[in-house]
């Protein structure tokens, strides 16, 4: 269906963090926009404020009555609604065009130029790293992220900027949908083995993505990938690392909380940038984020402006008190390797104190799999305080529990098993110096009353 054909847009599954920055968009046009979402949250009273039209009952009888056209209503779905859903049913009965989110992404990614962050980790932070630097600058841009950016509030930006800045997930291959003019590459440790099966099919996966690049744009790929690219011919391929390839750091400075180092390129070096959320990892996530930006022809003041003010995520490294004698951040981690980034950082950043995690690992093929190296990594903190599995679109496994990470750990840490239900009753009895609540669960939820806690007894 064309754009110019769509008068009204319904989406299945109205709630997601990536659902709601396309309805945004849809919104934006001026469009009839509405949906149906399992249970209300923050996320969709917003939508509704800002106009759209959703409802909680699966029911053909609430879709308003714009949507029952397939000649000018899309419908866009996101995979973990069921099959069998009644509306998916009614409209795929009834000829309606009917799309994933990555399609429509896709598409845009035809109409505009699209500068994608592809990635087992860091695509969010990268993104939205991009996205804030593009708009700021003379270029502007569009944005699709899969976070809330703290600088504006959303999970998307709308300009008339040729430019449009798209998180690519690669789990169901979504991200075979997108034609980038440009995309980063962070990381390509297995995840989503429950879809991919094997490491070789997930690395597959990937390397079918950089055949998708524009003939004229640029991957930028993260050094030493297992992954082997296949790129059309005219597209420019370079690397980036923390301290070494073709855009990577130098002379990096932490000190009194705050991190500066000076960004080389193949066209020179733009010295004493500062990150704006002064976290270690956020440097090489901030090179392919400058990668991207100056490629697509930000300029070095630009560029150092942009890093400066950029804001950070919500759930990523997001400090939520910050005193001399307490700190409280909650970050999305939830693979091993992002669980190791973020343990890494905290502990450069807080190299002598003690630090507490709560961590709910989520889904139990991730938890059966990858149970050691969640050990290995938690283990470099001083306590873990692990909850019950976030089961997510999955049923148990037997066998499969926060117990297998918990008889893991090193010996000598701190460590216990809580249920979900205990942890504000914890929080309210303990003291704690620096504490971080992992994972991308629900497990979040409890973070504002956990804060409100630990700030009364201060």
């Amino acid at each position: 269906m064309e754009s110019k054909d769509i008068k009204a847009v319904y989406f299945v599954g109205a709630g997601g963090i990536g659902m709601s920055a396309i309805a945004r968009y849809f919104l934006k046009k001026g469009l009839v926009v509405a949906g149906y979402d399992k249970t209300p949250s923050e996320l969709t009273r917003h939508l509704e404020q800002e106009g759209m039209l959703i409802h909680y009952k699966e029911s053909v009888d609430l879709i308003p009555a714009p949507c029952k056209d397939p000649q000018s209503c899309l419908v866009i779905y996101t995979p973990a609604i069921p099959d069998e859903h009644a509306e998916l049913v009614f409209f795929r009965q009834q000829g309606f065009d009917i799309q994933k989110r990555a399609q429509v992404l896709g598409t845009l990614t035809r109409q505009h130029r699209g500068l994608c962050v592809a990635g087992t980790h860091g695509k969010t932070t990268t993104s939205t790293m991009c996205a804030h630097i593009m708009h700021q600058s003379h270029l502007d841009c569009n944005a699709f992220l899969g976070g809330i950016s703290k600088n504006y509030g959303t999970n998307y930006i709308l300009s008339d900027s040729d430019y449009v800045v798209i998180e690519a997930d690669e789990f169901d291959r979504s991200f075979h949908w997108l034609s980038p003019y440009m995309t980063v590459i962070t990381a390509t440790d297995p995840d989503h083995l429950d879809i991919y099966g094997t490491k070789e099919a997930y690395l597959e996966s990937f390397r079918h993505y950089t055949e998708l690049i524009q003939p004229g744009g640029a991957l930028i790929i993260h050094r030493d990938l297992e992954m082997q690219e296949n790129l059309p011919n005219g597209v420019r391929r370079y690397d980036y690392a923390l301290s070494e390839g073709d855009f990577h750091a130098e002379n990096i400075r932490i000190e009194n909380g705050e991190i500066t180092f000076d960004f080389v390129s193949p066209t020179g070096r733009i010295s004493d940038v500062c990150l704006g959320q002064p976290v270690p990892i956020n440097i090489e996530n901030g090179i392919a984020a400058m990668a991207m930006a100056q490629l697509a022809g930000c300029t070095d003041d630009e560029l150092r402006q942009g890093m400066k003010t950029y804001g950070g995520v919500e759930r990523r490294f997001d400090f939520k008190i910050k005193t001399p004698q307490l700190v409280v951040l909650s970050d999305y981690a939830h693979h091993p390797k992002e669980i190791l980034q973020s343990a890494r950082s905290i502990r450069q950043l807080y190299q002598n104190r003690k630090i507490t995690a709560f961590f709910q690992p989520h889904l139990y093929t991730r938890t059966r799999d990858f149970y050691h190296e969640f050990a290995d990594a938690l283990s470099l903190l001083d306590e873990v305080i692990l909850t019950e599995i976030y089961p997510a679109r999955e049923q148990p496994i037997p066998g499969v529990t926060s117990q297998l990470i918990y008889d893991n750990l090193r010996q000598g840490i701190e460590k216990q098993i809580v249920r979900k239900d205990q942890i504000l009753d914890l929080v309210r009895s303990r003291t704690f110096d620096v504490l971080i609540v992992l994972g991308a669960g629900d497990l979040d939820n409890m973070v504002p009353e956990m804060v409100s806690i630990l700030k009364e007894k201060q």
